[in-house]
């Protein structure tokens, strides 16, 4: 009777220990958020200062992890998210050409019913810029002195999102670029060398020279603070409405709870002064956009890049 008694308060015991493994409040382990680009840069800083207020928040790690790879796409650190259990200790930190390209070019993982944006978080701050002294001021302008004059163009490469937004204005305008091509750097001194006429370049790259550049447009989704005059590419053409932004997502299968806490966080860490700095400092757009929002967004940029596409071709 004795043994029959210690067995059954052993089960109970045992039942009940997982019972509590089963509805561990989250988050009980170290989380980690993949940034797939080498640090540094603005998705990098911002997801960092994410992390620095998870773990102050909820008293676990959390920890950037950075995992970027070759040809033109981020997708090995985004893989290893797509493949991570769905309970949001395995968070992707993307940008746009995770879910809305990777799928397109054969990378099955990353297909965009495989995650779920928490939220939007930055667009990147891009610009079409030339020197001060260009016989041009805007796209139509540009256009028509393309039209009888070479034009040499440098960007960061064919796969990003601006420089297919910049090819296909191109295309929308009429004209050719006379030539282009991608350099690891695009700055002040591309344009006062001559190495290009036109960049396809980030406003904080060419900060210290803005008085001697001319910003023609912006691939932002609304115009940049620091250059109020110069229009965006969804306001020089509705078709190019677009831009590079960043956000974070996690497995579909995600339970909600798990998302709220993730959310909670990230949305006050953004709309923060320190993460607002940033954007004053280098022109970025530093903001939070919502989970249904931010899919809406995927879908309307998955569309447009196929109109892109098309026109390129």
């Amino acid at each position: 009777m004795l043994g029959k008694q210690f067995l059954g308060g052993a089960l109970a015991l045992a039942m009940t220990a997982l019972g509590g493994a089963a509805f561990a409040e989250y988050p009980e382990k170290p989380v980690s958020f993949i940034v797939p680009w080498p640090p540094g840069d603005l998705e990098d800083v911002l997801t960092r200062m994410i992390a620095e207020d998870f773990q102050k928040e909820y008293g676990v790690s959390a920890a950037v992890v950075n995992k970027p790879g070759g040809g033109g796409g981020p997708f090995p650190g985004a893989i290893e998210v797509a493949q991570a259990p769905a309970d949001g200790y395995t968070i992707g930190s993307f940008v746009i050409g995770v879910p809305v390209v990777g799928h397109q070019i054969g990378i099955d993982e990353l297909a965009p019913e495989k995650f779920d944006p928490l939220g939007i978080f930055l667009t990147y701050p891009f610009v079409i810029a030339t020197s001060k002294d260009a016989p041009y001021s805007d796209m139509d302008e540009l256009a028509a002195y393309a039209k009888e004059n070479d034009v040499a163009l440098g960007h960061f490469g064919d796969p990003l999102t601006p420089t297919q937004v910049t090819k296909a204005l191109a295309v929308k305008k009429g004209f050719e670029w006379g030539s282009d091509a991608a350099f690891d750097a695009l700055d002040c001194n591309t344009l006062a060398s001559g190495d290009a006429d036109v960049i396809n370049t980030t406003l904080q790259l060419v900060l210290p020279c803005l008085d001697d550049v001319k910003v023609l447009v912006s691939i932002t989704d609304e115009r940049i603070s620091l250059v109020p005059d110069a229009p965006t590419a969804g306001e020089v053409d509705p078709e190019m409405n677009i831009a590079l932004w960043n956000g974070l997502f996690v497995l579909k299968d995600t339970p909600a709870d798990v998302r709220e806490k993730i959310i909670a966080v990230a949305k006050k860490t953004v709309m923060s002064e320190r993460a607002q700095n940033i954007a004053k400092e280098t022109g970025a757009l530093v903001y939070w956009q919502g989970a249904d929002e931010a899919a809406a967004r995927v879908a309307r940029n998955i569309e447009t890049v196929g109109t892109i596409q098309g026109l390129l071709e």
